[in-house]
């Protein structure tokens, strides 16, 4: 599993995630909050099996 999300990237994911998960107990408390664990664990991961798909990464490039 190679990584494919930037360090922008995942502080945006990260974010999103657990605001995400907070609307589950604070606020309107929708269970649909749950979806948040999807940018959550991407943002953890480094990757996103999105990106894989379409061939996108957000990682800077390599200079090896």
């Amino acid at each position: 599993m190679t990584r494919n999300v930037g360090r922008i990237d995942r502080v945006f994911r990260l974010a999103l995630g657990l605001g995400l998960i907070g609307v589950v107990f604070v606020g309107p408390k929708s269970s649909l909050g749950w979806f948040g664990i999807i940018p959550l664990v991407t943002a953890l991961t480094g990757n996103c099996p999105a990106y894989s798909l379409f061939g996108l990464s957000t990682c800077p490039k390599s200079s090896h």
